[in-house]
């Protein structure tokens, strides 16, 4: 997989996008799949990159790894398993307009759910694990977390996924 960063021709608007191969992109892009998620655009270009440099393959610097993941916890029992027909690669082609409604729903749904979450900040996993363990009582939070302590909490059976639609912590908020 290679992700790239790009913007429509429309209104200018950056965002990233995750591609099979630079290939694949060119052929969707070809073919006019790839739409802008805020205005709907399908001229869609490769906007310019930061380069990804890597360390000498015996070290790992600090500056390489994530700092920090928003993160929510809640049930995800209704998500379907990546594997169901309408989640596979090789399934019905999915229209512009329906990634655009689908999108539309996940931000509404999300900014409904974020009233009724507690924000915990850099706390989240320390708040999962410990509603998980029956040191907190249950509730909805949201935070965040590196993704090495995400991976700790799927791990140990702590259902946390990612905010899919990025949010402004309320101490930077305006």
């Amino acid at each position: 997989m290679i992700v790239f960063d790009l913007s429509c021709a429309l209104g200018g608007h950056r965002f990233e996008a995750w591609f099979a191969s630079s290939d694949s992109f060119a052929d969707q892009q070809a073919r006019g799949l790839i739409h802008c998620p805020i205005c709907g655009d399908d001229q869609i270009r490769k906007a310019v990159m930061a380069p990804r440099i890597g360390a000498k393959s015996n070290q790992r610097t600090d500056a390489m790894r994530p700092t920090s993941v928003p993160a929510v916890q809640t049930d995800t029992s209704h998500i379907p398993a990546a594997n169901t027909p309408a989640m596979a690669a090789d399934g019905p082609a999915v229209s512009a307009e329906m990634v655009r409604h689908m999108i539309a729903e996940i931000a509404s749904k999300q900014a409904e759910m974020l009233p009724q979450s507690r924000w915990v900040g850099n706390d989240f996993a320390d708040a999962a694990r410990a509603m998980h363990e029956g040191r907190a009582p249950d509730q909805m939070i949201h935070g965040q977390s590196s993704p090495d302590q995400i991976q700790e909490l799927h791990d140990d059976g702590i259902a946390a996924m990612p905010l899919l639609v990025p949010i402004v912590p309320p101490e930077v908020a305006n």
